[in-house]
């Protein structure tokens, strides 16, 4: 399936004025993310089945992003009623299928992007849990394309690019990654 040249366009956009928005303050991040899932639902757009540059990389990995967050807000939802633990365990499941079709999508576009447009570290988190597992990696010569995962192939790869910087900074979106939503 193929996007529209003018619908990527229009995605990447609203995408952009989203994050500007955030970084603003003008939304907070339930808002962030709703209005995402809004703009993949609105535009009727579907994954790609592959991708052949980083603007289609980007917005497949946005759409299972913003799919595995929404799957995980209705999950806990439903987290602290005994009687809904099924409606939880499916939407956590969706979730973290969601979240792994996003790293295969961050892998591919990786190997699309040469090494020195590329920088990765590990992210300063509030969460222990997150703490030495989570880090970012930054397209430098693309705005907001910021992007992150747990994923240890992708942490592999990144180490054989010579691109991941075994230190741990503050992520460039700290207040959206550290936000517990």
């Amino acid at each position: 399936m193929n996007i529209p040249k003018f619908q990527l366009k229009l995605f990447l956009e609203k995408r952009n004025e989203l994050i500007k928005k955030l970084s603003s303050r003008e939304i907070d991040k339930i808002s962030f993310l709703e209005q995402n899932y809004n703009l993949i639902k609105n535009l009727n757009m579907k994954p790609l089945l592959d991708i052949s540059t980083i603007e289609e990389g980007m917005y497949n990995y946005q759409y299972y992003n913003i799919l595995a967050k929404y799957y995980r807000q209705r999950a806990s939802s439903y987290s602290s009623n005994k009687k809904k633990q099924k409606k939880y365990n499916e939407n956590m499941n969706k979730s973290k299928n969601y979240y792994m079709q996003k790293d295969k999508q961050l892998l591919k576009m990786l190997k699309l992007v040469n090494s020195s447009q590329i920088e990765s570290y590990f992210v300063k988190m509030h969460s222990k849990k997150l703490n030495n597992n989570l880090f970012e990696i930054v397209l430098k010569n693309i705005d907001f394309a910021i992007f992150h995962s747990m994923n240890i192939e992708i942490l592999n790869l990144l180490k054989e690019k010579n691109v991941f910087l075994d230190i741990m900074k503050e992520s460039k979106i700290d207040e959206y990654v550290n936000t517990n939503i």
